[in-house]
């Protein structure tokens, strides 16, 4: 691991985490020749960046999405950006949660959206050049947002475009939808026939441009149509 220059800035101190070990170990040789960076762990998984960061105190964790068994990147990077099923947030030299900056290559809009609304403070995918991941390391360790060009242009999308016009009964049944009722459900809890159920629901999945009820949630999810 890079030793700091006597009397320079401290490093970055860093924690990563991908359960792929062939691609964490040239992420660790990468940012051992990095400048102003210095690892203080690795883990395979969720559950062990937790423990890792609770005892190492890292300023930025490098997290990647797809963690294989056990929670995913995106419900660790809750957990460590508000302390939620933890013995307490886990804290760096400076008293605050660490930054978590995503490594991914996934770049779908609900990845991004999930990531974002997790708490993350950076996203980038794994096609970046060293350069860009230094920096956005350092972005992340100061606080400030870092995203890929793709992922950027997405979110600016995202926000440019208008949200599908439901109407408020369009909007229960959906909230009803996302809890996972079937439609007799949702008509007994709205007190409305099962038909006019369906009627709405076709409605709702020619605005959302679906054709199924998960893609009606998943897309209510990524444009935030749901409480």
């Amino acid at each position: 691991m890079t030793e700091p220059a006597a009397g320079g800035p401290t490093p970055v101190r860093i924690l990563v985490c991908d359960d792929h070990v062939v691609v964490r170990a040239g992420l660790l040789a990468l940012l051992d020749s990095a400048p102003g960076i210095e690892v203080v762990g690795e883990a395979g998984t969720g559950e062990e960046a937790l423990a890792l960061c609770a005892r190492l105190a890292p300023d930025v964790v490098l997290m990647d999405l797809q963690l294989g068994a056990g929670i995913d990147g995106v419900e660790t990077t809750r957990r460590l950006t508000t302390g939620a099923g933890t013995t307490g947030a886990p804290t760096t030299g400076t008293g605050r949660a660490p930054h978590v900056l995503v490594l991914t290559t996934y770049d779908t809009d609900a990845d991004i959206t999930r990531a974002i609304e997790a708490g993350a403070t950076g996203y980038l995918l794994k096609a970046e050049r060293p350069e860009e991941l230094f920096a956005a390391i350092h972005a992340a360790a100061q606080g400030r947002t870092a995203l890929s060009g793709p992922v950027a242009g997405r979110v600016m999308a995202n926000l440019r475009r208008p949200r599908p016009a439901l109407t408020g009964r369009e909007r229960d049944i959906l909230a009803q939808l996302a809890t996972g009722l079937g439609n007799r459900e949702i008509a007994r809890a709205l007190f409305i026939s099962e038909a006019t159920v369906k009627t709405h629901l076709r409605r709702i999945y020619d605005k959302l441009g679906v054709d199924t009820r998960a893609g009606a949630v998943a897309v209510a999810k990524e444009q935030r149509l749901l409480p």
